[in-house]
């Protein structure tokens, strides 16, 4: 676990003059009740952009960090339009009694198309995307959107993102966290829209609320609203 922790102050000290926030948000869900940390950092340069995000779940033993994810990716443009090239990876760990096991590495390259309005207070990426899964699927695909809206001279922003892809997978509890015969499933689909009250140029207070389905192991939907503050560095 400190190997864990050493990568995400790493991130954060090489996100130290980019678009970077901390997010501490409490797990509301059935069966859940527990605290995540979110470390983000999005930052542009003339070659495109480079993004990345690192969450630790707070569900172990005593409140120890029972899973840790990452997603890292990179937009490359170096010509003028919408349209960029778009290359990215996932992977992460999650607890099992005391060991932890990996979760697939993926791989996933495609086109990213995005779009702000005139005043930047807008904005969105849409991403049509070639993936594959180590072990599972080497030949998937996935799509994204991703959004960013202020409003009220930037004292909301509703933000998030949607992703809806391809994976082999079987499926032990329903949206409940009740068992349920082993159920197989092929496409994944997970939504984080987030709610910010932005109460100084520092300080953002509010939420999300995680819609999936098939997604970690759970058959169909499953909802679970999170309630916290974010630290905008």
């Amino acid at each position: 676990m400190r190997k864990i922790t050493f990568v995400l102050f790493l991130f954060v000290a090489l996100a130290a003059k980019a678009q970077t926030d901390l997010q501490v948000l409490y797990d509301a869900g059935k069966g859940r009740d527990y605290l995540t940390t979110t470390v983000e950092m999005f930052k542009t340069d003339n070659w495109g952009s480079s993004y990345f995000f690192v969450d630790m779940y707070y569900n172990g033993a005593n409140h120890h960090p029972g899973l840790a994810y990452t997603e890292i990716s990179r937009c490359l443009k170096f010509w003028k339009g919408p349209f960029s090239a778009h290359i990215e990876y996932n992977g992460g760990l999650f607890g099992v009694g005391n060991s932890y096991l990996p979760i697939n590495n993926a791989w996933l390259a495609g086109v990213d198309y995005g779009w702000h309005d005139k005043a930047f207070s807008k904005f969105l990426n849409l991403k049509l995307l070639y993936k594959t899964i180590e072990g599972k699927n080497a030949n998937s695909f996935q799509i994204t959107g991703v959004w960013t809206l202020n409003y009220f001279k930037n004292k909301l922003t509703v933000s998030g993102f949607a992703d809806f892809w391809r994976e082999d997978n079987v499926n032990f509890t329903n949206g409940n966290n009740e068992p349920i015969t082993p159920t197989n499933t092929k496409f994944v689909f997970i939504s984080e829209p987030q709610f910010w009250y932005n109460a100084t140029p520092h300080l953002s207070l509010g939420g999300e609320v995680q819609v999936a389905s098939n997604f970690s192991a759970v058959n169909g939907l499953k909802v679970s609203p999170k309630i916290g503050a974010k630290w905008n560095f």
